[in-house]
């Protein structure tokens, strides 16, 4: 049975059309991974279909009764909510019926007994939906969700404004599945969640009873999670049935097929082109050039997709850093209270180190304490001679009204606006992305303009959090090769082992020393 159908979908920002023409027919129980390159529209299309935004043309058709959940990547929590508000609001619905059962109980000692009849009814209706939905079972369901996703140890009181964005993510997701949706829409969900809780969301997905959407770049999640995939390309979407592995190989015969059909009809096309032009004029020859240029007229003619510009990440070396990168004495690191034991840590030229461990134990707290973005709760950091440091943070700005080309030219200001437009389009940006504001990019094309400025400055030591977030198959490639390939040192968190094995020399466990157990 169709849970959602939309026909002939368009939408578009300004000149630039992000899909034309789209139709889709979710049925129940399907398992879907939506996927394409960044910038291709599938975060755009998430929310065109749950009416977040306006389709220039189309119609989106729910059917009636049907609950959807939406996980954004970019949704905001209203700061003084505690987390325990954040996931009770999933039963919002059910509270507002306990409040109802109030109200009636009040009114039942001062009403007649025709009108105490109807409520005594309406009374007995809501009792039995509570007793369906395990209203009193509220808490213990917050709580198994909670501890499931590592909230617990945050506390269910702590405010959510005070939450790194991979707990936020986890806060979100934890509401979500506790509103037990007939449809899940999943917008990057391992994005900031660590290795033991993208287990646990793939298992739960594994045996999810209802249907999900999925957009993803996390190839082995996707693999194991989903049953069909629709891939979003050149502004159109395709379904193929099965997992991610099976699309690309389905998809890559596909267009091999295709392009071997384009050669054999532009060879036709030459030969019947040179044969009109040869015989047209000659009197003999003129009927058998015509029905050949009718056969040109008639011809349908095969279409290759325009190749997406692939990014090439190169990051410019500079002078030689001293021996020693960084060195800490008795750092204890932290906000209002410690998060980790006093720590001696040391990093020397050439090292190339991975952070890891689950979401709010201060990786991104060091990275900032080493930096001294973030003053020391105790002990003292040493850095070392001679360091150019290239700082990737976790997050940009999602509301950056200014263009991508603004946005470097602000950066580099002696480049021409050919080498600006030069070096975004070396991060895999089109000439469209680039001139678009940085806040209507995909978090994808975000995260390659944030990187495009990290590369054309000279560095010796990166400090990388999260680099891989949002970014397509093509864009991490391309990243783990150029990181690979640098000659400087890197401290890099990350949360896929896939990306960071290939890169790093050596892998420190943050569990180890964090005063927080999640």
């Amino acid at each position: 049975m169709s849970i959602l159908n939309v026909e002939h979908l368009s939408h578009g920002f300004g000149d630039r059309a992000i899909f034309e023409d789209v139709s889709f027919r979710l049925l129940r129980g399907e398992h879907i991974g939506l996927i394409g390159a960044n910038g291709e529209g599938k975060s755009t299309f998430m929310s065109v279909v749950t009416h977040r935004l306006q389709p220039d043309e189309g119609k989106i058709e729910w059917s009636k009764n049907v609950r959807a959940g939406y996980l954004d990547q970019h949704a905001v929590l209203e700061p003084g909510m505690t987390i325990g508000d954040v996931l009770r609001s999933a039963f919002s619905w059910l509270l507002e019926k306990e409040a109802r059962m109030t109200e009636i109980c009040d009114k039942l000692g001062e009403v007649g007994e025709e009108e105490m009849a109807s409520l005594l009814e309406e009374l007995s209706e809501i009792q039995e939906m509570m007793d369906a939905h395990d209203f009193y079972m509220i808490d213990s369901k917050v709580e198994e969700v909670a501890r499931a996703l590592g909230l617990m140890a945050l506390g269910l009181e702590h405010d959510v404004s005070d939450l790194s964005g991979g707990q936020r993510t986890k806060v979100l997701l934890a509401k979500l599945l506790l509103e037990k949706p007939d449809i899940l829409l999943l917008d990057e969900p391992t994005n900031y969640l660590d290795e033991e809780h993208i287990t646990w969301l793939k298992r739960y997905l594994q045996e999810y009873e209802n249907a999900f959407v999925l957009i993803s770049h996390d190839i082995p999640f996707l693999n194991e999670v989903v049953n069909l995939i629709y891939h979003m390309e050149n502004r159109k979407l395709t379904r193929y049935v099965g997992n991610y592995d099976k699309f690309q190989e389905v998809y890559e015969v596909q267009k091999s097929q295709l392009e071997a059909a384009y050669k054999r009809q532009q060879q036709e096309i030459a030969e019947l082109t040179e044969f009109v032009n040869r015989n047209k004029a000659r009197v003999a020859t003129r009927n058998m050039a015509m029905s050949r240029q009718k056969k040109l007229d008639k011809m349908e003619r095969i279409e290759l997709a325009a190749e997406k510009p692939k990014p090439e990440f190169n990051f410019k070396v500079g002078r030689t850093a001293g021996k020693h990168i960084f060195e800490t004495q008795g750092l204890v690191i932290g906000y209002d209270s410690p998060l980790s034991k006093p720590l001696d840590l040391s990093m020397e030229r050439g090292q190339k180190i991975a952070l890891v461990g689950a979401n709010g134990i201060g990786k991104t707290t060091l990275l900032k304490s080493i930096l001294g973005l973030i003053p020391a709760l105790e002990g003292s950091v040493r850095l070392g001679d001679n360091l150019e440091i290239g700082y990737f943070e976790q997050e940009g700005s999602y509301d950056n009204a200014t263009t991508c080309i603004e946005e470097i030219w602000q950066e580099f200001p002696g480049f021409s606006q050919y080498e600006v437009r030069a070096a975004l389009a070396k991060c895999g940006l089109t000439t469209k992305h680039i001139e678009s504001q940085v806040r209507v990019l995909s978090g994808g094309e975000q995260a390659k303009v944030r990187l495009c400025k990290l590369i054309n400055r000279e560095s010796n030591i990166l400090l990388l959090d999260e680099p891989t977030n949002h970014l397509d198959v093509d864009a991490k490639e391309e990243l783990k090769r150029a990181l690979q390939a640098y000659k400087g040192s890197i401290l890099l968190i990350c949360h896929e082992p896939e990306f960071y094995n290939e890169v790093v020399t050596q892998v420190w466990d943050c569990t180890k020393w964090t005063t927080k157990i999640l």
